[in-house]
């Protein structure tokens, strides 16, 4: 039962997506076959039924079911709209309470979005009242994780020169700027990891820039090493652009912090073997 409920966790986190402003989602589709319903008929059932629990919550349905129908190719040159949804993690909770309780994978599903649900409102209320040191090492950690899934992917797409490839990334992201480079610029210590000496707000665009290659290279399935490093970089500048279109700061120009989170670390443990 223990390997089930991995292997179904692992399946709702392969088809969550992330849309421009880091906010998760999942398509109506996707998680139709995750739920093991056969026919869209009988899932969309399921999706009204979840869609009027969230109205009697006094809770705009519309907000949580977005609808993202799509025109597909049927035979010899026609056409028909193929229906989908844009779900957040509470439409997704509400389907999986509203769904087949007879279906192991539901009773999964019901305890994942719950748990997922709350561990998300725990984090934002904790996350606002953090210092800008902690949100630091809070996101630090969070891109150690993805540079390592990162990596993975990236591996099975083709990928062997990892420094060419992560350094396509902050080209797009940083206007031609290689780590080196970023490195020199912010004036660090030759082999001083440059993601330790970034900011909050330079850490979580990064973040974004490696979940969202993650992202593209499975939904892509791409296959080789160049198409790999080319993604890295569309990704990058795309992030770039949507930054610059919004009126913020470009990472490059964003404040380098005084001391690095190594640093940071090391004050931290001297201050307890002190206390």
């Amino acid at each position: 039962m223990k390997q089930q409920s991995e292997n179904a966790n692992k399946s709702f986190e392969d088809i969550k997506h992330k849309d421009k402003e880091g906010r998760e989602y999942w398509y109506a589709r996707e998680l139709q076959a995750v739920l093991d319903y056969k026919e869209w008929r009988k899932f969309e059932t399921v999706i009204e039924k979840a869609k009027k629990s969230c109205e009697n919550s006094e809770i705009s349905a519309i907000d949580h079911f977005v609808g993202s129908d799509k025109m597909v190719e049927i035979g010899s040159g026609a056409r028909r709209i193929k229906k989908d949804y844009k779900l957040t993690r509470y439409a997704c909770y509400l389907i999986a309470q509203n769904g087949d309780s007879r279906k192991k994978v539901i009773a999964l599903a019901q305890t994942y979005f719950a748990i997922q649900t709350r561990k998300q409102e725990i984090q934002e209320k904790e996350y606002s009242l953090l210092t800008e040191d902690e949100k630091r090492l809070y996101q630090r950690n969070l891109t150690k994780k993805g540079n390592y899934s990162l990596n993975h992917t990236a591996k099975k797409a083709g990928v062997k020169n990892f420094n060419q490839f992560h350094n396509s990334g902050y080209k797009g992201l940083y206007n031609g700027e290689t780590a080196d480079d970023i490195a020199k610029r912010k004036g660090l210590r030759y082999r001083e990891e440059i993601l330790d000496n970034m900011g909050s707000e330079e850490l979580i665009a990064n973040l974004f820039r490696i979940s969202q290659t993650e992202q593209k290279l499975k939904r892509e399935e791409i296959q080789t090493e160049k198409e790999a490093n080319q993604t890295h970089y569309e990704v990058g500048t795309k992030i770039r652009n949507t930054i610059k279109e919004l009126g913020g700061t470009m990472p490059e120009d964003l404040p380098t912090p005084k001391k690095s989170l190594k640093q940071l670390e090391k004050e931290t443990k001297k201050n307890r073997k002190i206390s």
